[in-house]
């Protein structure tokens, strides 16, 4: 594997950067103590670092040679309300938060790299290190594009990279088109007539019309979308009365929806409450919905996607390139750069790891030097 020397030298190093980000895991917007050890590493290296974006974010840039094309590489700052389980020497010290996503490698990669690119400035151009918040549920992806990221700091095209349990190490999954699903949540709650379970009859039973709602919904992908489009509606939360003997006045729905493409989410958004309201009717009951669009759909560039397939080709060769993988029902907030600026969001192998968001996760460190590699090839073949 024809990685870059100097930072496979640098790997140990790498390591205990890694290690001691996942010791100190923060939740979104709260990665005080990581942004501090990002700017200190950055600010060692020699690159320029920014004052703070969307909170916690941080902003450096490196600059070489006379050209006026520049990108944006993109890792992540924030863990996750996890338990660890893992039992590491650099286990989490920061009680029920634990990096159970792997942004604590994603930091480390990319600062791999920005040391490597600080070292020999072999590019031209200017690199954008984007070292991002709460990319966890909370969109800091949506803050960095509000608080002007790209007036700011403008660039060609934006990057982004996320480890991948279940894929090889030393291999990369690169597409073209949507790689991941919108994120969108709702509740439905559904207002009853509340009575004794002894007489249902002098009711209106929030629980039973429940049921109906959730049955019916599962026909928006079965029957109402087509199948060649893929769409998630799922129930995760049901909440309803507190005791043996009382039918309950309201009874709580929660869920997701995960889409690709705008007209299929926008179906799935006004079946929802057809199917609620029509139920809720029939039944003498009412019903409030509230549907929040979180995330959008991450969607690859076509040229852009070329780009990160040959440097990645670079640096674990063509028979380490998976170009024909299924895009992923999961959400990504780089799904908000990707809608302001060309780009390319890749995963890279973890290996045969717990699974993202489980508390036996760790990230692999023997992929730092290839996710680092990754990234100054790609700046070196953009910025020529």
């Amino acid at each position: 594997m024809p990685l870059i020397d100097d930072i496979v030298k640098n790997k140990d190093l790498m390591m205990q950067w890694r290690h001691q980000l996942h010791a100190m895991p923060e939740i979104a917007f709260q990665e005080e103590k990581t942004a501090q050890f990002v700017e200190q590493k950055l600010r060692s290296f020699g690159v320029k670092v920014y004052p703070r974006i969307a909170g916690t974010g941080v902003i450096a840039s490196l600059s070489a040679g006379d050209s006026s094309k520049a990108i944006a590489l993109r890792a992540d700052l924030d863990a996750l309300p996890i338990v660890e389980k893992t039992n590491v020497g650099y286990c989490s010290t920061h009680q029920g938060m634990m990096h159970a996503c792997g942004h604590d490698g994603h930091t480390t990669m990319l600062l791999g790299a920005v040391q490597y690119l600080s070292e020999h400035q072999d590019f031209n151009g200017t690199v954008y290190f984007v070292f991002q918040p709460a990319e966890e549920n909370e969109g800091g992806g949506r803050k960095l594009v509000e608080e002007g990221f790209f007036e700011k700091y403008p660039v060609d095209a934006v990057y982004g990279m996320h480890n991948w349990p279940g894929l090889d190490v030393g291999k990369f999954a690169i597409r073209s088109g949507p790689v991941m699903a919108s994120y969108d949540v709702f509740d439905i709650t559904i207002n009853g007539k509340g009575g004794h379970a002894a007489a249902p009859h002098n009711s209106v039973d929030p629980i039973v019309i429940a049921g109906h709602v959730i049955v019916a919904l599962q026909t928006i992908s079965s029957r109402q979308t087509s199948p060649l489009d893929s769409v998630v509606v799922s129930i995760t939360r049901v909440h309803a009365g507190d005791s043996y003997n009382v039918i309950p006045e309201t009874a709580h729905l929660s869920g997701t929806v995960r889409t690709f493409h705008q007209d299929v989410q926008d179906n799935v958004i006004a079946q929802i409450n057809q199917i609620a309201e029509a139920i809720c009717n029939a039944f003498g009951a009412s019903v409030e919905i509230e549907y929040q669009q979180r995330y959008p759909s991450t969607i690859n560039t076509e040229t852009e996607t070329e780009h990160s397939v040959l440097a990645a080709l670079e640096v674990v060769g063509d028979d380490n390139i998976i170009c024909n993988n299924p895009p992923s029902m999961g959400s990504e907030d780089f799904s908000f750069l990707l809608n302001e600026s060309k780009g390319c969001y890749v995963s890279i192998g973890n290996g045969h790891s717990a699974s993202l968001h489980n508390p036996h996760y760790d990230f692999n460190d023997d992929i730092l030097p290839i996710g680092a590699s990754y990234w100054v090839r790609l700046a070196q073949m953009q910025l020529k």
